[in-house]
């Protein structure tokens, strides 16, 4: 039997052209040595036959010298690439094409930040890292049988090898990096050599659904927030309140969409005015502001009315926190979604610079560019500060941005005022908001994706959804009925035939048990189930997702590992592992999973194993760490669960004999 050969085609691809008005990378500069250039060189010509290598070295080397990466244009299919039909691609399983769906989702000009450069989001966050390795996953996914399983590495297919059908199809991890060389530096160095991806989240795991994804746990955040600090009460939103905050990318795109669900007035900021029209284009923004003056204009009115509106400020979050200050605007809630993960990296533009100043600095002067980020964030966090001392209710929304302020040289955000492994003075959201109110009881973003492309599919599972929940049962559990009643009347897809929804692990396992019944009986095409990494379990990370776990542990990845491992065992369909996420390289380990429902009983036992696992590791987890609403979460589990389970129940120490033991 001749052995089959996974290799890209001897003869070289016309050179595609490129669309006008479609957003590109920014050139972030190149760092490699003389003796690093050669071996990127070697590393990308690797997955070309030798005959064309000739050709192709001095024009990877261009690309590499002119925008700080081989991304291997040549070898980009042309046009948008834009999801389809399950139906309509290649493939020897549905996991395979299932696959191939979420990927081409992810690259779509409509759902990608950068599409020609592979990012989906987050300003460096990759489906892989060029387009050699994307041609050489679609081969692997098209032949990829129910006996196999396809891994991953960084964005490279290693391999095929043999399995069952109860593994996993695909396992992927990016850039797990060393802990001596797990920082941005050496991070930089890796990534421009070819052998480090950018995974961010549901980028390179290959599970985003556009900025819709965030949008939930943004409504979620923004209305408890207004619960806890400007005492509204259950049922009702946040009309009459202010929510200001920046940046209207790929995740950051949902505040203005989930502030004006919520009910309220809002004011986002944002420096690259392509991302605001794109936002304006597909109605997530209802007007567009060119001065401060005029967005706070647009949104006092819409205050008095009690109406919920959303404005875009194109320009600084800064600028507009100055005229806010000068002029006495009381801002109700304030947050930032700038890209402070990759403050260096062109993720944050300081005040000093407009948009174009940053992109040419970027590439011309690193140095330069990296001082006035440092500047820039320390004025941003003096102007916070004066508007916290006015009244002003701040959020961290877990994009690093005061990690990044502390980074810069702002000794006093630390709240211990020597480090950061503490936290800092203000909140994190998860800290006060969605920790205890979400995570703790085992509440986390679920999704799923209607493969056959339908949109009455779509509505169909958003009807069975809606039928597994208990509006009484819990607060949380009526913010996520209404919530799935009101999907399609708030318009939220961008992209493919996709769906968010919090749900515990009771939820999560109900809804996923009752679509693959559907799909059984044909009342609807396959689904691919998962959930953002920023989840229950899924993310070990002390700036977000575990900064409300106060027993040290928050510097600890032993959660995030335990998941991705465990739902490798238990056969999700897609498992992955990533560093980095949210906050940036070296600041957290985050995982997750997608999972195709075909109907089969088989996919009913991978369920009931994995999903339940899939959350109540990470409530486990939370119980241990002494939150009081993760200890009950796992005590009633215990109960109701006691064939086959047990979560370990902390015993809860007195302070005062902590107090006189230790005096």
């Amino acid at each position: 039997m001749t052995a089959k050969q996974f290799t890209l085609d001897n003869v070289l691809p016309d050179y595609p052209t490129f669309d006008e008005g479609i957003r590109r990378a920014p050139d972030r500069g190149f760092c490699l040595t003389p003796a690093q250039t050669r071996v990127a060189l070697q590393n990308a010509l690797r997955y070309i036959p030798t005959e064309l290598h000739a050709q192709l070295a001095p024009e990877f080397l261009e690309e590499l010298k002119t925008r700080g990466k081989i991304y291997g244009y040549r070898f980009r299919p042309q046009g948008n690439l834009k999801a389809g039909p399950i139906d309509s691609y290649k493939g020897k399983c549905l996991e395979g094409k299932a696959m191939q769906v979420m990927i081409h989702n992810n690259l779509a000009h409509e759902v990608a930040l950068y599409p020609y450069e592979l990012v989906t989001y987050g300003e460096t966050g990759q489906v892989c890292q060029n387009w050699m390795q994307y041609r050489l996953l679609i081969k692997y996914l098209e032949e990829l049988t129910q006996d196999q399983t396809l891994v991953v590495e960084s964005g490279h297919p290693l391999g095929l090898f043999a399995s069952n059908p109860r593994a996993p199809r695909v396992i992927l991890t990016n850039s797990m990096m060393i802990g001596i060389y797990d920082n941005i530096k050496d991070w930089e160095v890796a990534a421009q050599m070819g052998v480090a991806n950018y995974g961010q989240m549901t980028a390179g795991g290959w599970m985003y659904i556009g900025p819709q994804g965030v949008v939930h746990g943004t409504f979620n955040t923004i209305l408890n927030a207004g619960r806890q600090q400007l005492h509204i009460p259950a049922g009702a939103n946040l009309g009459g309140y202010l929510f200001v905050s920046s940046g209207l990318g790929g995740m950051s795109g949902a505040q203005p969409k989930a502030a004006k669900i919520a009910g309220a007035a809002s004011i986002t900021a944002e420096v690259d005015s392509s991302r605001i029209q794109t936002r304006h284009e597909q109605g997530w923004v209802d007007v567009v502001a060119e001065t401060p003056a005029e967005a706070v204009r647009l949104a006092q009115e819409a205050q008095k009315k009690k109406e919920a509106l959303s404005v875009a400020y194109h320009g600084n979050i800064v600028d507009l926190l100055h005229y806010c200050l000068k002029e006495n605007v009381h801002i109700d809630l304030l947050s930032d979604q700038t890209s402070c993960h990759v403050a260096y990296e062109g993720g944050y533009c300081p005040v000093q610079l407009t948009f174009e100043e940053r992109t040419r600095l970027l590439a011309e002067d690193r140095e330069q560019f990296n001082r006035l980020v440092d500047e820039g964030l320390r004025i941003h966090f003096q102007a916070v500060k004066d508007l916290v001392a006015r009244g002003t209710y701040f959020f961290d929304y877990g994009n690093a941005f005061m990690k990044a302020c502390f980074d810069a040289g702002v000794q006093e955000i630390s709240r211990n005022g020597v480090d950061d492994k503490d936290g800092f003075i203000w909140p994190s959201y998860v800290e006060d908001i969605m920790g205890p109110e979400l995570f703790d009881y085992g509440y986390g973003p679920f999704r799923w994706v209607c493969l056959s492309h339908k949109h009455e599919d779509l509505l169909k599972t958003d009807k069975a959804a809606m039928e597994c929940i208990d509006p009484n049962r819990r607060e949380q559990d009526r913010d996520n009925y209404n919530w799935i009643r009101d999907a399609e009347k708030n318009q939220m897809v961008v992209g493919t035939e996709a769906r968010i929804l919090y749900q515990d692990a009771e939820g999560r396992l109900k809804i996923a048990l009752k679509f693959n019944d559907m799909v059984r009986k044909g009342e609807i095409g396959p689904v691919m189930l998962g959930r953002d990494h920023h989840d229950v379990s899924g993310t070990d990370s002390p700036f977000r997702e575990t900064a409300n776990i106060k027993d040290g542990s928050n510097v600890m990845a032993d959660m995030a590992v335990q998941c991705f491992a465990g739902n490798c065992a238990r056969g999700m369909s897609l498992v992955a592992l990533h560093n980095g996420g949210g906050v940036g390289i070296g600041k957290a380990i985050n995982g997750g999973f997608g999972m195709v429902l075909d109907g089969s009983e088989r996919v009913d036992e991978i369920l009931k194993d994995a999903m339940t696992w899939d959350v109540m590791g990470g409530v486990a987890r939370r119980s241990w760490a002494r939150n009081k609403n993760a200890m009950s979460t796992a005590q009633e589990f215990n109960q109701t669960h006691a064939q086959g389970y047990h979560i370990t129940i902390p015993y809860l120490v007195d302070d005062a004999l902590l107090d006189e033991v230790l005096k």
